[in-house]
């Protein structure tokens, strides 16, 4: 267990009243016997820049069952390269959420970046006992398609070079992009390039690495957009991993994306350990597989 992973642990433990053990630092052992859940206001601090997003993903099925409504204020990472940015849980996920029935608000109070972490976000989670089955298989025409580059404490050039490389590689014009310079603690930047359609936003991102250069970050973040572009898929791999849970709540759900990555197949095998779900695929061409969920009888 990393820190952020003992995080979630702990949160998931205060939530449900849990027995523990094994909640320790690179502990690779965990028991943990769950009771009633409870709502209320929450407070988790994960102490590093370890990520918000992953700990808030680990506590919400939780809440989303609990009697009343639940805030919870996380402080870490926010914008982390191993995990979801928050705007990929704002603009891509949640919305989804909503369609399956689940009401909840996201605010970035203060963005962190790593190494420096300091970041916090405020999340109202309402209760939500019957979940809507979702179905995305195809993919609506693109309606509106735009970058922004998040930067703080880093000269302002960094992002200038990834939006203007955005624009050639992506053929964009200057109204369908936007640099944006925010407060947080420490320095970062995270390039964001996001394509909404009727039914879905995807979310792409790319954050500045230090001996990488802006418009390598911005050229490997386009090359993922264009992947996915030119393929039928409704959403791409990641956000293909953030719905396998929810999905599997509701007992039934399907969508198409790009490939079926390692991570996708892991989360897919840990959540038939819990529930009886059955997972079936088949590509539907050579860059879009179609991936069903449903209940085991």
């Amino acid at each position: 267990l990393l820190r952020q992973h003992l995080t979630a642990v702990k949160a998931a433990q205060q939530i449900c009243n849990a027995q523990v053990t094994g909640a320790e630092l690179n502990s690779q052992h965990l028991t943990f016997l769950p009771h009633k859940i409870q709502h209320g206001n929450y407070r988790f601090d994960i102490g590093t820049a370890g990520s918000t997003t992953l700990v808030l993903q680990a506590i919400l099925p939780a809440l989303l069952k609990a009697d009343d409504l639940s805030t919870v204020t996380i402080t870490g990472g926010t914008h982390n390269q191993s995990a979801p940015p928050a705007d990929f849980l704002q603009l891509a996920f949640l919305p989804l959420l909503a369609k399956m029935g689940i009401n909840i608000t996201l605010n970035v109070r203060k963005h962190g970046f790593y190494p420096a972490g300091g970041g916090e976000l405020v999340i109202d989670i309402e209760p939500c006992q019957t979940l809507m089955p979702l179905h995305l298989e195809e993919r609506s025409d693109i309606q509106n398609a735009y970058a922004q580059s998040l930067i703080c404490s880093l000269p302002t050039h960094i992002a200038e070079r990834e939006l203007e490389t955005v624009k050639k590689q992506m053929n964009w014009t200057d109204a369908q992009i936007a640099l944006r310079s925010i407060r947080a603690t420490g320095q970062g930047n995270v390039l964001l390039l996001i394509f909404e359609d009727k039914y879905v936003t995807n979310v792409f991102s790319g954050f500045a690495e230090h001996g990488v250069s802006a418009e390598k970050v911005a050229s490997t973040t386009c090359k993922e957009a264009q992947a996915f572009l030119n393929s039928q898929a409704s959403v791409d791999e990641y956000l293909a991993d953030q719905l396998l849970l929810p999905m599997a709540l509701t007992g039934s759900g399907s969508f198409s994306t790009t490939h079926i990555s390692p991570h996708c197949e892991s989360n897919m095998a840990v959540i038939k350990q819990f529930l009886a779900i059955d997972f079936k695929y088949h590509p539907i061409d050579s860059q879009t597989i179609e991936l069903n969920i449903n209940s085991i009888v």
